[in-house]
């Protein structure tokens, strides 16, 4: 794949250092280009100073610290701090991976479209049940692959149209359309090509451990409302080996692979309301000198300039906001370089003033996508953008949707007021249980002896001097108030519970009361508190998965292109799929197989939908336990074939168990009927639950 991917990617010159002159002509003819870069990075950091004070804001209440613009009286003791930002925070990162990885697998599927072009839906073959078992054709495919005859096709168009099944169909007598006789098998090479595809696309964000990296870009979106992540991009990944004689090889391979943006590290387009009209995107990295010249080893980086920009220097300088999340002190020093990584439009002419070569087909633009590398006021990466279609590889889900901004809203916005509300009711109650739980004491010190010390303990002696009895010492309790305070405190939760959608009962709060006493009525609870989490998971299916899978699909066709995995395909995010509960889903998928036991309704069921959907909601893979449908009918004519003869009725008897006539119903193919049918197992005619077609052996009752 790396071969392939660097014919694609546009070459540019190298900047060398031969001599002097070359150098500051280089550095020269690129100075208008850090100018641009520079000041597009500073517009982007001036428009995103007011969400960082929300994120500021918000990664304090998620920590428990107070800023600076809190201050404290004398009389306010107290320094508690309520952290429900945190349990809100950690309750709604949880319920997104629970919905996210329910399955143990990534919620992306590749489909053929409804109506697929260039394929055929459906083909299917005849097959002689005469035939012995290695006679039979292998079977491929799946119903629904889209690769219909066009009116007026020639059967030989057809064979045009069979894609990877091309070879596997040659000698067979392939008609159109789905089979409708007990001896047809029905193939669909488009969703062969799909499910390759998925395969595929699965195994490359399982390679890049892409669960890690959406699980922290679904952190920051519950926090601070908007999640990020970028690629796909090809990356060489080293696999440990060792040969027979104990010496360590590893293979090296090189593999789309994605990664998670730090959501301060990002800097877009201030005009940009999504990605997808988003004009540039910068990100700022934090390099070490290893991982500065580490990208010498990447494709297209000039290795002179790298190398000149280490030979200056560290350059990093810390912002504001630093300190506050890594909890340094304002004067700890960072050893990093600062890089930035521009990916967005350009003009042609300054393209071509830095030595890009401008395709033939787009010589009459004004200007280009390009990905630009800069640190220390040099250009250390140039070139076009090499992906097709050309996109920027980065994607921003919101947490909730904000219309007008890229930058979503998360749970520690929403409940910004409440937890402050919290924190001042629970220290006034703080305080006052303190107050009031000691006495507060008078004493006339005219009645007592000098000198004396005032401490009050167990036991303490005052000597008096003079006066009255019991008139030196007088004590007050101060009034107890922290129960209306705490009353405040529950009302602002519950308030915390209404703003950001997550009632308290959904993170493990105990004592709830009325309807959720019962088992049915925390299921209703429960059931109507999901219903925010639906939105927060249909962002990440518009937003993050659908663009991520196409990203990956168009990385596939354009540097690891595979005949067998092409078609008119689309990819489909299922995140909302794994919303209901596996157990209702279930149960639901059981009634329904119930009601198409009917021999009326069962033509109108899917039946290997239904049998893969049990399998997945009882955690089990359904490549593994289930047939499709092409091999649920191999195994009926198998079955068919395996049966002993049956004696020939008297003439005028009627026969006992005599099959009607139509296809055998996929469920009894595939073992949901009754009696003993299944695998391993082999059904007598006429036995409850057996309808496969035997040969024919007398007239039809």
């Amino acid at each position: 794949m790396a071969k392939t991917i660097d014919k694609n990617i546009l070459d540019t010159k190298v900047v060398g250092l031969p001599d002097a002159k070359d150098a500051l002509s280089d550095i020269f003819k690129a100075g208008g280009l850090v100018s641009f870069i520079d000041e597009r990075f500073k517009r982007s950091e001036d428009a995103r100073q007011l969400d960082e004070t929300r994120w500021l804001k918000s990664y304090r209440n998620y920590r428990g610290i107070y800023g600076a613009d809190v201050k404290f009286t004398e009389a306010e003791k107290s320094r508690v701090f309520v952290k429900v930002t945190k349990t809100k925070t950690l309750a709604a990162y949880g319920q997104i991976t629970e919905v996210l990885f329910a399955n143990n697998s990534f919620p992306l599927s590749v489909e053929p479209t409804t109506l697929p072009e260039g394929v055929a839906e459906n083909v299917h073959v005849e097959v002689d049940p005469n035939l012995s078992k290695a006679d039979i054709p292998p079977l491929f495919g799946y119903k629904g692959d889209g690769k219909q005859l066009e009116p007026g096709a020639t059967p030989q168009s057809l064979m045009d149209r069979l894609g990877p099944l091309k070879d596997a169909f040659e000698g067979l007598d392939v008609k159109e359309g789905a089979g409708a006789t007990p001896t047809s098998i029905t193939f669909s090479p488009s969703m062969i090509a799909a499910k390759k595809m998925q395969k595929k696309i699965i195994d490359q964000l399982e390679e890049s451990n892409a669960n890690k990296q959406l699980r922290s870009a679904a952190f920051e979106m519950a926090l601070f409302g908007t999640g990020i992540m970028k690629g796909p991009f090809a990356v060489d990944k080293e696999y440990p080996n060792w040969d027979s004689d104990g010496k360590y090889n590893p293979v090296i391979k090189t593999m789309p692979q994605t990664s998670h943006v730090s959501i301060w590290n990002f800097y877009p387009d201030p005009d940009a309301s999504s990605m997808d009209d988003a004009q540039y995107c910068i990100e700022r990295h934090k390099l070490t000198r290893s991982q500065l010249r580490s990208l010498k080893k990447r494709p297209m980086f000039r290795s002179n300039v790298i190398e000149q920009v280490v030979t200056e220097g560290e350059n990093y300088i810390k912002k504001y906001w630093e300190d506050t999340l890594s909890d340094f002190e304002p004067n700890v020093q960072v050893e990093r370089f600062e890089v930035l990584e521009y990916w967005g439009s350009v003009d042609v002419e300054m393209l071509i003033e830095n030595d890009i070569e401008i395709p033939k087909e787009f010589e009459d633009a004004n200007e280009l996508q390009a990905n630009i590398w800069m640190c220390g006021g040099k250009i250390i990466r140039l070139v076009l953008n090499p992906f097709k279609p050309v996109r920027i590889p980065y994607y921003a889900v919101p947490y909730e949707l904000n219309p007008y901004s890229l930058f979503g809203v998360g749970i520690a916005e929403n409940m910004d007021d409440t937890q402050t509300l919290m924190n001042g009711f629970m220290r006034l109650a703080v305080d006052n249980a303190v107050l009031s739980g000691n006495l507060v004491f008078e004493v006339d010190e005219t009645n007592l002896v000098p000198g004396q010390d005032m401490t009050i303990y167990p036991g303490k002696v005052f000597r008096r001097q003079g006066g009255a009895p019991g008139q030196s010492l007088f004590g007050t309790k101060f009034p107890n108030v922290s129960n209306e305070n705490l009353q405040m405190f529950d009302k602002a939760r519950q308030l915390a519970d209404e703003s950001t959608g997550l009632p308290s009962f959904a993170h493990g709060q105990t004592g709830v009361a009325g309807v959720g006493r019962t088992a049915s009525g925390i299921s209703m609870l429960m059931n109507a508190a999901s219903g925010g989490i639906k939105t927060v998971i249909k962002n990440i299916d518009d937003y993050l998965l659908r663009p991520l899978g196409e990203a990956f699909f168009a990385f596939n066709m354009q540097f690891d292109y595979d005949p067998e995995a092409a078609g008119d395909l689309e990819v489909k995010a299922r995140g909302t799929e794994s919303l209901m509960q596996n157990e209702v889903r279930s149960q639901r998928l059981l009634q329904f197989l119930q009601v198409v036991q009917n021999p009326v309704l069962a033509p109108f069921a899917k039946m290997p939908y239904i049998i893969r959907e049990i399998a997945k909601s009882m955690d089990l893979d359904p490549d593994l336990v289930s047939n499709n449908m092409d091999d649920a009918a191999r195994q009926a004519l198998l079955l068919q074939k395996m049966q002993p003869p049956q004696p020939e009725a008297p003439a005028g008897a009627p026969q006992q168990g005599a099959p009607s006539a139509g296809p055998p119903p996929v469920s009894d193919m595939t073992g949901g009927g009754g009696g003993n049918m299944g695998v391993g197992a082999v059904a007598t005619p006429g036995e409850q639950g057996f309808s496969a077609a035997p040969p024919q052996q007398g007239p039809m009752q």
